[in-house]
C-alpha cells in the first residue's frame, strides 16, 4: 500500500469513526426546571454568573447525578443548578448517559 493509499484509508476510517460517534443523538429533555437566583448572590451585589454541569441519566429519563464542571464565579450558583437539573426528565432512552449544558444567570433587579 502506498502512502496516498494509506492516507485515504486513514481519512475513510476516521470519517466513519466520526459517524458512528456522532450517530448518538443527545437526550430529549422532556421537563426542564430553571434554577432560581439565590438570593446570597444578590446580598453579595453578584448579579450575573454561568455554571456548566454534567447530569448523569438513568435508563428511565430521570437524571441521577449533577456534576459541576465549570462556574463562573465559584460555588455561587452550583446549589441552584443543581437542585434544578435534579428535577429535570428526559426522555427515556433505556440506557445510561450523560449530557451537558451550561445555565447562565442574570439577575434583573
Amino acid at each position: 500500500m502506498n502512502n496516498k493509499s494509506l492516507i485515504r484509508s486513514l481519512l475513510a476510517l476516521g470519517a466513519a469513526l466520526t459517524l458512528a460517534l456522532g450517530a448518538h443523538a443527545a437526550p430529549k429533555v422532556v421537563k426542564k426546571v430553571p434554577p432560581e437566583f439565590p438570593p446570597e448572590a444578590a446580598r453579595q451585589s453578584i448579579s450575573a454568573g454561568s455554571v456548566r454541569a454534567k447530569m448523569s441519566i438513568d435508563p428511565d429519563g430521570k437524571v441521577s447525578a449533577v456534576e459541576i464542571l465549570e462556574a463562573e464565579p465559584r460555588r455561587v450558583f452550583d446549589k441552584a443548578v443543581t437542585r434544578a437539573l435534579m428535577e429535570w426528565r428526559f426522555e427515556a432512552s433505556g440506557e445510561k448517559q450523560t449530557h451537558e449544558v451550561k445555565l447562565v444567570f442574570k439577575n434583573e433587579d
